[in-house]
C-alpha cells in the first residue's frame, strides 16, 4: 500500500488545492462530508472541484467533468477516499477508472466504517497507483463532525466559550458582558456558518435576548437550526429568538407540548419537543440524539454555566474552543461550567490541544474525543 513517505512535494501542492476547494462545500455539503478534487496532467490542473449537495455530483465528478479527456494519465488529488457504492449517485471510482486516472492521491479514508478501504482496493485492483496520508490532520479535522456522525448517528458537539484568564464568562448570573475581542467575535460568526445547529440554554436568552443567527452573509444549504434547551418553558414570547423564528428553532423541553405556553410558542413559528429528564433537567444526550436524527453532523455549544457544565459531566462535548482575554474578573464572576465536586477525578486531559494567540485574545482548542477512534 503507498502511503505518505511515497509523497513528493508536487503531490502536497494537490493535496492541498484539493483541501482548498472541499472547504468551500462547507455549510453546503452536509449531510455528506466536505470534498475537493483536483486533476492534474503535466504539472497543470485541468479539472477540479466541491461537493454542494444540491448539485449531486461528487468532487471527483466534478473535477472529471471539467477535465473531460485530458483526466487519461493524468493523476486525482482528493481530500476523502472516493466512494465505491450507488446512493444519490453512482460511484465514483467508477467513473475514476473509465475516465483513465493514472494516480489517485487522497488524504484520509473514508470514516465510515462499512466503506473504509473498500473505495482504494477497488482503484487498485484496476491498475491506478493509490497514494494515502496528504494533508492527514488537516482533512480528518474539516470532516470530523461527518467521521462522528456516520459512526455514531450523533452530531459532533463544540462548545465554545469566551472567558478571562480566571475563568469567567460573566459579572453575575442573568447578565451579560463582553469578554472578548473583535477578532474573537468574527471567528465565533465563522464557528457559526460551519455549524448545523446552534445550542443554547434558556439562561442565555433571558441574559442576552440574542437571535443567534449566522451573520458571516455566506451561502447555506439549509438555516441554522437554532436548539433551546428549556426545561420549564420560560421563552419570553416577545425574545428576538422567537420572534425570528421561521421553522428554524427547536425547543427542548420537559413541558407537554400541548400546554398554553407551548401553542403559543409553536404558534410564533419554533416547534416544542418534550424529552426525558435527567435529574430535573433536559436530557442533552436525549437532545443530541434527536439532532443527529435531524441529519444535524455538527452542534456548536454557545450557553451558560448551566448547560456548559451539564454538557461536560453528560460527556456529550467533542471538541472545547475558548477565546481567554487576558483580564481577571475577581470570584465573585460566573465561572464557565458548572460542574459538581466528583467531576475532577474523573475529568479527561486533553491530549490533542494547541493554544496560539489570537488578536487581542488568546485561542485554546481541545478534543474530549477522538472521533476517528473513539466511537
Amino acid at each position: 500500500m503507498s502511503t505518505r513517505s511515497s509523497i513528493s512535494e508536487i503531490d502536497d501542492r494537490g493535496a492541498l488545492r484539493a483541501l482548498t476547494l472541499a472547504q468551500r462545500g462547507v455549510a453546503l455539503a452536509h449531510p455528506n462530508p466536505i470534498v475537493g478534487a483536483v486533476v492534474v496532467k503535466n504539472g497543470r490542473a485541468v479539472g477540479e472541484g466541491f461537493h454542494e449537495y444540491d448539485k449531486r455530483d461528487h468532487a471527483e465528478i466534478v473535477a472529471l467533468k471539467q477535465a473531460g479527456a485530458r483526466a487519461r494519465g493524468a493523476t486525482l488529488y482528493v481530500n476523502l477516499e472516493p466512494c465505491c457504492h450507488t446512493g444519490r449517485t453512482g460511484p465514483c471510482t467508477k467513473a475514476i477508472i473509465e475516465a483513465g486516472i493514472r494516480r489517485v492521491v487522497a488524504s484520509i479514508p473514508d470514516p465510515n466504517p462499512a466503506v473504509a478501504g473498500k473505495g482504494f482496493a477497488q482503484l487498485r485492483r484496476a491498475g491506478i497507483r493509490v497514494l494515502t496520508g496528504a494533508w492527514e490532520e488537516e482533512a480528518r479535522r474539516w470532516n470530523e463532525d461527518f467521521a462522528k456522525w456516520i459512526r455514531t448517528g450523533s452530531p459532533f458537539v463544540t462548545l465554545k466559550v469566551a472567558l478571562t484568564l480566571d475563568g469567567r464568562i460573566a459579572m453575575r448570573p442573568g447578565h451579560s458582558t463582553a469578554i472578548s475581542g473583535a477578532r474573537s467575535r468574527s471567528a465565533v460568526q465563522r464557528l457559526r456558518h460551519e455549524a448545523d445547529a446552534l445550542l443554547t440554554g434558556i439562561g442565555t436568552i433571558l441574559a442576552d435576548d440574542p437571535r443567534l443567527t449566522d451573520r458571516t452573509g455566506e451561502p447555506r444549504r439549509r438555516k441554522l437550526l437554532r436548539a433551546l434547551v428549556d426545561s420549564h418553558l420560560r421563552l419570553p414570547l416577545k425574545s428576538r429568538l422567537l420572534k425570528s423564528a421561521k421553522g428554524d428553532v427547536v425547543v427542548f423541553t420537559l413541558q407537554s407540548p400541548d400546554s398554553p405556553k407551548a401553542r403559543a410558542i409553536a404558534r410564533a413559528g419554533a416547534e416544542v419537543v418534550r424529552v426525558r429528564s435527567q435529574g430535573g433537567r433536559v436530557d442533552l444526550e436525549e437532545v443530541i440524539r434527536e439532532l443527529g436524527r435531524r441529519e444535524i453532523l455538527n452542534v456548536l455549544l454557545d450557553a451558560g454555566a448551566g448547560v456548559n457544565g451539564a454538557a461536560i459531566e453528560a460527556g456529550i462535548v467533542d471538541k472545547l474552543i475558548l477565546f481567554y482575554s487576558p483580564r481577571i474578573m475577581g470570584t465573585s464572576g460566573v465561572p464557565m461550567a458548572r460542574v459538581s465536586s466528583r467531576w475532577f477525578p474523573k475529568s479527561p486531559v486533553l491530549p490533542d490541544f494547541r493554544v496560539m494567540p489570537y488578536g487581542e485574545d488568546f485561542f485554546f482548542e481541545g478534543y474530549f474525543h477522538d472521533v476517528y477512534r473513539d466511537h
